[in-house]
């Protein structure tokens, strides 16, 4: 399984908040700028805290695993898996997302005079802090989920 890279995420964040920027500005040219919910910043926050909750109940349970402790519940590799999937899956929606609401939040600095704006603004920031902590709890849980072979092999192809 490949493993995240955090240039392809920073890539994806820069072309997304470009792109966004750019389609904000033209928006605000032709009729009003869609605005950022407030739900946004919550969401990806929920997600964050969803990964880092699986990251940390499954280092537990790695953890009693490898001390051998009586009663310890394993951890299946395929359960590992999915949820490495998942954090990466998480992580690149969130750069692009971050992206989005980035580059509509860079546009709206231009009118921070105006209290709806501000608002957004403010939103769109969250946002993009929201979206670092999902990428932050998807490298998190890779890295626990990461097998002891998995370094191995890396430095005999290198």
């Amino acid at each position: 399984m490949k493993q995240l890279r955090l240039g392809v995420l920073a890539g994806l964040f820069a072309a997304a908040g470009v792109l966004s920027w750019g389609a904000a500005r033209l928006w605000e040219s032709i009729g009003t700028l869609p605005s950022v919910p407030l739900a946004a910043p919550i969401v990806l926050a929920v997600i964050a805290v969803v990964l880092t909750s699986t990251a940390l109940s499954l280092r537990a349970r790695l953890r009693a695993q490898r001390e051998r402790r009586p009663g310890a519940k394993g951890v299946e590799p395929l359960m590992a898996a999915r949820a490495v999937v998942f954090g990466q899956a998480s992580a690149l929606v969130a750069a692009i997302v971050s992206g989005m609401y980035g580059g509509t939040g860079v546009f709206l600095l231009g009118s921070l005079d105006i209290p709806p704006r501000r608002d957004q603004a403010i939103y769109a920031a969250f946002s993009v802090l929201a979206g670092i902590g999902v990428i932050a709890a998807a490298f998190f849980l890779e890295r626990v989920c990461k097998l002891p072979e998995d370094d191995d092999e890396n430095a005999t192809r290198a």
